[in-house]
C-alpha cells in the first residue's frame, strides 16, 4: 500500500518570515517598469506568479518519501529558474532565492541531500547567471576594459555566493543539530520521569510486600503461639485450673508481644526485629516459645564464625521463626532440630522436624513459605524444601558470604 502524502509546518517561523519579506521585496522589484534594454524580454506577471508560489510552498515542507521531497524541490527550482529567466529587475534578487531554496533543503534532507542541493544551487547559480550577462557589441577600447571589471565583478560575486552557500549549510546544520539535541533531551528527561514513577511504584510495592513479610513472620508467630495457649488453657481448665492460669498467664504475654509487633508493624518496621540481641539469643528465645506452646524443646546448634551483618541476622531470624510457626500449626512434630553453620564462603540453616510433613506439589506456595524464599533469594541465596507425607521436613537456606563481603 502505497504511503500518503504528508507535509508539515515550517519548524522555524522567523525564517519563514523572512523568506517571505524577501520575496516580496522582490515581487515589488518585479512590479516595477525597467527601462533597461537588458530586460526587454521580462513577463513580471510570470515573475511574480512564480515568487508567489515558490513563497506558498514554504507553509508546507514535504516529510514522506524520497520522491516527494525530490518533486517538491524540483518544482521550486524550476520557479527560481522561471524568476531568473524572466524576472527583469528581479533577476538582481536571484541569488538569494537560492539562499533560500538551500534552507528549505535542510528543513527536507539529510545530510547527503542538503550537500546536493547547495551544489545544484550553485550551478544553477552560474547558469543563471552566465545568462544574464550583457551581450550588446561596444567599441574595442570599451569593452576589454569592462571586460576586465565584468570578469572581477563575476569572480567576487560567486566567491561571495559560494561562501554565502557553506555559512547557510554549517549554519542550519548546526541549527538543526541543536533543535535535534533538545528534542532528545525532553524524550529522554520524558522517559526518566516515566522511569521514576515505575520505580517509585515498585519500591512502594516492594515496601508492602516487606511490610506484609514483617507483620507475617512476627504478629503470626504470636498469634499462634497465643491461640496454641488459649486452647491449651480451655482443655486443663475443668482438670487442672492452677496449671491453666500458668497458660493464660502465657497467652497475656503473648497478646502483649502481639499487640507491641503490630505498633512495630505501623510503624514501617524500623526497628530492628531481634532487638539488640544476638542472633543466638534470638533464637533460643524462639525455642523457648516453641517448647512452652508444644511441650517440645527444639535442639539448636549455631557456629558462626564472626557476627553476622544486620541484614543476613534479621533474615536468618525470620526464616527460623517462620519455619517454628508453621510447624506449630501444621507438623504435630516431637522432634524439632536447628543448625545454623558458617564457613568462610557459605552460611547454612536447616530447620528439620519429624512431623507429618506435606505435598510439595500442593503446598509450596504459602504466603510463609514465599517470604522464606524472598528473604533468600534477596541474599543471593538459595532455599530448599525437602518433604514428604509422613517424613518430617527440611528446609535448607544457603546463603553465599563471599558475593556479600564483595
Amino acid at each position: 500500500m502505497n504511503r500518503p502524502i504528508q507535509f508539515k509546518n515550517h519548524p522555524f517561523r522567523f525564517l519563514l518570515y523572512l523568506e517571505w519579506i524577501l520575496l516580496a521585496i522582490a515581487v515589488l522589484t518585479a512590479m516595477l517598469p525597467s527601462p533597461s534594454p537588458r530586460f526587454a524580454n521580462t513577463v513580471p506577471e510570470l515573475a511574480i506568479f512564480s515568487l508567489t508560489i515558490f513563497g506558498l510552498m514554504g507553509l508546507r515542507l514535504p516529510t514522506s518519501n524520497n520522491i516527494v521531497k525530490i518533486t517538491y524541490t524540483a518544482c521550486e527550482i524550476l520557479l527560481l529558474l522561471l524568476t531568473g529567466a524572466y524576472g527583469g529587475r528581479t533577476a538582481r534578487l536571484f541569488p538569494f532565492l537560492y539562499i533560500i531554496l538551500v534552507t528549505r533543503s535542510c528543513l527536507i534532507f539529510q545530510q547527503l541531500g542538503r550537500l546536493v542541493v547547495t551544489c545544484l544551487s550553485f550551478i544553477l547559480f552560474l547558469l543563471t547567471l552566465n545568462y544574464r550577462s550583457p551581450k550588446f557589441p561596444l567599441p574595442p577600447q570599451v569593452q576589454e576594459r569592462l571586460q576586465e571589471r565584468f570578469w572581477f565583478f563575476t569572480l567576487s560575486l560567486v566567491l561571495l555566493f559560494g561562501l554565502s552557500l557553506v555559512f547557510v549549510l554549517l549554519l542550519m546544520n548546526t541549527v538543526l543539530s541543536e533543535r535535534q539535541s533538545r528534542e532528545k533531551l525532553a524524550i529522554a528527561n520524558e522517559k526518566l520521569r516515566e522511569y521514576a514513577l515505575q520505580i517509585q511504584n515498585q519500591a512502594t510495592l516492594e515496601e508492602r510486600n516487606r511490610i506484609a513479610r514483617e507483620i507475617h513472620d512476627s504478629l503470626g508467630h504470636s498469634l499462634t503461639a497465643l491461640n496454641l495457649q488459649l486452647e491449651t488453657a480451655v482443655k486443663l481448665f475443668p482438670s487442672n485450673p492452677t496449671k491453666a492460669q500458668m497458660f493464660l498467664a502465657r497467652a497475656k504475654e503473648l497478646g502483649s508481644k502481639a499487640l507491641q509487633d503490630v505498633r512495630q508493624s505501623v510503624s514501617t518496621m524500623r526497628n530492628h526485629p531481634l532487638q539488640e540481641q544476638s542472633l543466638e539469643q534470638a533464637i533460643g528465645i524462639l525455642a523457648e516459645d516453641f517448647h512452652r506452646s508444644n511441650g517440645v524443646l527444639p535442639i539448636y546448634q549455631i557456629n558462626l564464625i564472626y557476627p553476622l551483618p544486620t541484614e543476613i541476622s534479621t533474615a536468618i531470624y525470620r526464616i527460623s521463626q517462620e519455619s517454628l510457626t508453621n510447624i506449630s500449626k501444621y507438623a504435630k512434630a516431637s522432634a524439632v532440630k536447628l543448625e545454623l553453620t558458617m564457613t568462610a564462603e557459605n552460611l547454612r540453616l536447616i530447620i528439620q522436624d519429624n512431623g507429618r510433613g506435606f505435598d510439595l506439589q500442593q503446598n509450596s506456595t504459602g504466603f510463609g513459605l514465599q517470604s522464606m524464599r524472598d528473604r533468600t533469594l534477596a541474599l543471593g541465596g538459595e532455599l530448599k524444601i525437602n518433604s514428604a507425607h509422613g517424613c518430617g521436613c527440611q528446609i535448607i537456606v544457603d546463603i553465599p558470604l563471599s558475593r556479600l563481603k564483595r
